[in-house]
């Protein structure tokens, strides 16, 4: 990179981090796996950031870049490599609510993973249908009956009681 290039993309990535780390943990529902995340996304911006430094919106572009990552991370033969059957460490304790955070988590964590990907696009980042679709690639259509199934598969693991009860907290 050159005429300053290098110096943006290091200044737009040390500022996003934070919220790229988070949509990637709301995906994964693991740290390290987030991260390893992140590092692809933003290597892979590093690589396009000539391009993606023109985009209307530079957050929608690297947040798709991110996503579209994930949906396809399970295509890669060292996705279904594992060292641990489970986190070595403890994940971090949050004050207020943890015992629902981590049902929700745990049920969203059992959702397919495109499902997922609509679930938290639509709900934590609060994207239209078609937001989501540009994102994604797909049509509206896929995207809400990857909402609905999605939705369906969470009131079935959580119990409609449960469901309701976490639909009144948001």
């Amino acid at each position: 990179m050159r005429d300053g290039s290098e110096a943006e993309y290091t200044e737009y990535v040390t500022a996003r981090i934070p919220v790229l780390r988070r949509l990637a943990y709301v995906l994964t529902g693991d740290g390290h796996r987030a991260d390893d995340l992140v590092q692809q996304t933003i290597t892979t911006l590093y690589v396009k950031w000539h391009r993606a430094q023109h985009a209307d919106n530079l957050d929608a572009y690297v947040r798709t870049m991110l996503v579209r990552t994930y949906v396809d991370e399970r295509r890669l033969a060292w996705a279904r490599v594992r060292l641990f059957r489970e986190t070595p460490e403890p994940p971090p304790v949050q004050a207020g609510g943890v015992e629902d955070r981590h049902v929700l988590r745990q049920a969203l964590h059992r959702v397919p993973r495109r499902q997922r990907a609509v679930l938290v696009l639509r709900f934590f980042y609060d994207l239209s249908v078609e937001e989501v679709a540009a994102m994604l690639g797909c049509s509206t259509g896929t995207v809400k009956s990857q909402t609905s199934r999605g939705l369906a598969t969470l009131r079935r693991l959580l119990g409609e009681r449960a469901f309701a009860d976490f639909s009144a907290m948001g």
